[in-house]
């Protein structure tokens, strides 16, 4: 598997996928700095989970985008060269569908990590009240990451079984666009549909008070059935994407 991960990254050495992520990390310094730059004491006392109300929402329209970009550059390279077939005489088809998610999933973690990395500097940048909480900035670890994974999953697998590319990116982006709306409407809505579980696994509130314009933040129980609904979809899309994509013609 390591060689198969190997030359997936050889392969898109000149593809800048790199690239997207930095963008992302981008906006979200601009963002931040934009937001914090409009706080007050009463919002710095509270700003370290202002923070993880306000990226979630952010992930659920990026982050959709960034899997079906990152999924389609590591598969439409063998489409245009039509080097499924070839590369099938040197290596089974399930491990070349296995490289290529953690070929990807490599590039969404990373991001996940430089995201926490830009929360945390802001945070002690512009003096947020208290230490970093560690423990919630865990589980906003663990479930971005989940959710993103698994979008990337569903978004590799219509990459690889659609030659158009723009059927997998349309997708991705009103997949995003759905997340994002279902995060206006009661929770449980989101369940249905695979981008919405960044609403769903957000595990922060907001109270804001229109007589006296102030916002307050407070946590949430997390929901793990949804955590675990997640966890069996992901097994559910890897087993049926990987046989279909073995059982493709190419």
């Amino acid at each position: 598997m390591i060689k198969a991960l190997a030359v997936e990254f050889q392969k898109i050495r000149r593809r800048k996928i790199w690239l997207i992520v930095a963008i992302m990390i981008l906006v979200n310094v601009l963002w931040s700095l934009w937001d914090v730059g409009r706080m007050n004491a009463h919002d710095l006392a509270q700003g370290w989970i202002c923070c993880l109300f306000q990226f979630p929402l952010l992930n659920s329209i990026m982050m959709p985008v960034i899997a079906a970009v990152v999924a389609s550059r590591l598969c439409d390279i063998e489409h245009k060269g039509q080097t499924l077939k070839l590369l099938e005489t040197v290596m089974p088809s399930a491990r070349l569908f296995s490289a290529k998610f953690f070929c990807g999933a490599l590039y969404l973690l990373a991001a996940v990590l430089l995201q926490l990395s830009v929360m945390v500097a802001v945070g002690y940048a512009v003096g947020f009240e208290g230490n970093p909480p560690l423990d919630k900035l865990f589980y906003y670890f663990l479930f971005t990451t989940a959710v993103n994974l698994t979008i990337l999953l569903w978004q590799q697998v219509l990459s690889l079984l659609f030659v158009n590319q723009m059927i997998p990116l349309a997708a991705g982006i009103i997949g995003g666009f759905a997340g994002l709306f279902l995060m206006f409407f009661p929770q449980n809505l989101g369940r249905f549909v695979l981008w919405g579980y960044y609403g769903v696994l957000m595990f922060v509130g907001m109270d804001w008070d229109k007589t006296t314009r102030i916002t307050d933040f407070y946590y949430t129980a997390i929901d793990w059935t949804g955590f675990c609904a997640l966890i069996v979809m992901f097994i559910v899309i890897y087993f049926i994407g990987r046989a279909l994509f073995i059982r493709k013609e190419v």
